[in-house]
């Protein structure tokens, strides 16, 4: 996973990272959200078609390498990532940061 890049989708009005919480008992903060992943740039651009009609104006695709992706954790507090396997159902792994 570290040799690999990845794209991240971010909110243009505040630089925050497209999320899950597939918890819908947990409130919804970053200890307890998924940063949602892509291993392509296309995939993430589908993600936004289909699920931010009319609004994917106000994000942006961001390339990240592996090597990267733990210390947007640590930065933000996520708990893990929401691979995205497949953009459009959406089919999402999720993988929690061990400690």
């Amino acid at each position: 996973m570290l040799s690999e890049t990845y794209y991240l989708i971010r909110t243009r009005s505040d630089g925050s990272y497209l999320a899950a919480y597939p918890n819908r008992d947990e409130a919804r903060s970053p200890q307890t959200g998924y940063v949602l992943v892509f291993r392509e740039h296309f995939d993430a651009l589908s993600y936004l078609n289909k699920h931010a009609v009319g609004v994917s104006d106000r994000f942006s695709v961001e390339t990240m390498p592996g090597t990267q992706l733990t210390k947007v954790l640590d930065r933000w507090g996520f708990k893990g990532f929401g691979v995205v396997e497949d953009p459009l159902l959406p089919r999402i792994e999720f993988m929690s940061k061990g400690k």
